[in-house]
């Protein structure tokens, strides 16, 4: 019974000696956690005129923690170390990676991206939607494209660009007619193929106009279509097939092209 007493009372200080060194760990780990997380704050800004970006992402690279900003461009976050790295993002502007450092104001500037995020076409009644919310096929194509490469013709321009879409122009020369189809014939007669012609919500006829000449030689008056200044052009809308435009009834039975002219727009200086 001596030997099981003194066995006991030689074992306490062994294990209070292990709880507290154990103690002492957790608690400088603690301290030392405590040390490097904290709360830095900031600002999301564009650049050039430095208006807030609302809803900016803050995001901590490799993790799921993250922010948004507010509606004066300003947000709060934990971080857990000075080797955290901020990934700001948004909508239309590039990301940006962040070292914190010891920093607690992180202020951000995004610029502008040139990427093209989604493709918006003009649908039926000039209004604007993007390409994938469409149940129909709609193809666009920029002014920029009629510019390159010049043609007698603005419809000629076409060639080539859109899928479904034969340009058949004829031999006449300048001046001459240029027949648009799109996704083949549907009847015998050569103006009741073409699409409708849509220019800034004005419908337009694009028939051929010809006359039979001296010697049964007939004569190409041209086509209202061919009249069009590429120059004027800020885009062209193409719509496949009845669906598409249907808003413009039977005469757009064989799609419509929709034509948008520049126009003078506000901006900042």
């Amino acid at each position: 019974m001596k030997k099981l007493l003194l066995s006991i009372r030689d074992s306490i200080p062994t294990v209070f000696k292990g709880l507290f060194l154990t103690v002492l760990i957790c608690g400088v780990s603690c301290q030392l956690a405590s040390a490097q997380s904290r709360t830095i704050k900031g600002a999301v800004t564009e650049s050039g005129d430095s208006e807030p970006v609302l809803g900016a992402s803050i995001l901590i690279k490799g993790t799921a923690t993250g922010t948004v900003t507010d509606l004066n461009g300003q947000f709060e976050l934990v971080v857990p170390s000075n080797e955290s790295i901020l990934v700001v993002s948004f909508i239309g502007f590039q990301s940006q990676e962040i070292v914190v450092g010891n920093r607690t104001t992180v202020n951000v500037i995004l610029d502008y991206s040139s990427e093209e995020l989604s493709e918006v076409v003009v649908t039926a009644l000039g209004v604007e939607r993007e390409t994938k919310a469409l149940g129909y096929s709609v193809q666009a194509v920029s002014g920029d494209k009629f510019t390159e490469a010049r043609e007698t013709n603005v419809m000629n321009s076409l060639s080539g660009r859109v899928a479904g879409v034969q340009i058949t122009n004829s031999s006449s020369g300048v001046g001459g007619s240029t027949r648009v189809t799109i996704r083949g014939e549907s009847s015998l007669n050569i103006n009741n193929n073409q699409p409708l012609f849509i220019v800034d919500g004005v419908p337009i006829s694009n028939n051929i106009v010809g006359s039979s000449g001296s010697g049964n030689q007939p004569v190409d008056y041209g086509n209202p279509a061919g009249e069009i200044n590429p120059d004027d052009i800020e885009s062209m809308s193409i719509l496949k097939g009845p669906a598409a435009a249907a808003l413009y009834g039977s005469r757009a039975a064989n799609g419509a092209i929709l034509i948008t002219t520049k126009s003078g727009k506000n901006k900042k200086v």
